[in-house]
């Protein structure tokens, strides 16, 4: 008979410095990987398959039997009966420490940013950012991560409009701190939130070239994963 593990502190919901590598590397393999496979005007949701399909493939490649890559992840509103559901992550990753506990995750949230689209770089914050810090993502982690979609260089005047929003939004002490990029990335920064108005949750921000799916037309603006007439 199976018997329960015996946490200490909430060990789950950790990750050590070479698991975090590990995410930032196979996020930034995978949409190199995917890169090939993209098509003009490919939204968001779309294009997250096609990196989730190719993460899989580095994965596998790179021999990596510790964790696994989970497609949509569904958050179960457990305080109650019916249907309704708290949210859907874009990509989970699950370490081997974290096996057997559906709370345990590693989230990753997408989100499509241009140099010369606005409204995409504020819906980066309101409907990516904004999840995490309510804790509708990875209420209690250590860690999430954010990955941007780059359609347009150049990428610091995306780093520099998410900045300022995010310190707008959340305070000077949330603000964004440049890190060693990863040699895929346009971009990797990190921040801290108040989740909840107690937790500290920390986010990775990885920013990468994803201009084969920038639109063709003016249609950058239109909601991901809504229709678009050309």
């Amino acid at each position: 008979m199976l018997t329960p593990d015996i946490p200490f502190g909430v060990p789950a919901f950790a990750l050590s410095g070479d698991q975090i590598a590990t995410v930032l590397d196979l996020l930034c393999r995978g949409c190199d990987e995917a890169k090939p496979h993209l098509t003009p005007g490919m939204l968001e949701v779309p294009t997250t398959i096609v990196v989730r399909k190719a993460m899989r493939r580095v994965k596998k490649s790179l021999g990596l039997t510790n964790l696994q890559i989970r497609g949509e992840h569904e958050l179960e509103n457990m305080a109650n009966d019916d249907p309704t559901i708290l949210g859907r992550i874009d990509i989970t990753l699950q370490f081997l420490h974290q096996f057997g506990d559906e709370d345990a995750y590693v989230a990753v949230e997408c989100k499509r940013v241009d140099s010369g689209d606005t409204s995409l770089n504020g819906s980066y914050v309101a409907k990516g950012v904004e999840r995490f810090a309510a804790g509708r993502y990875a209420a209690g982690h250590e860690w999430g991560f954010m990955l941007g979609y780059v359609l347009a260089l150049p990428a610091s005047t995306i780093v520099d409009a998410v900045d300022a929003r995010i310190r707008k939004t959340y305070g000077e002490s949330a603000g964004l701190t440049a890190e060693a990029s990863h040699s895929l990335a346009l971009a990797v920064l990190e921040g801290a939130l108040v989740q909840n108005g107690s937790h500290v949750i920390r986010l990775k921000h990885v920013f990468v070239d994803m201009t084969p799916a920038a639109p063709t037309t003016s249609s950058s603006a239109a909601a991901d994963g809504e229709p678009v007439v050309q």
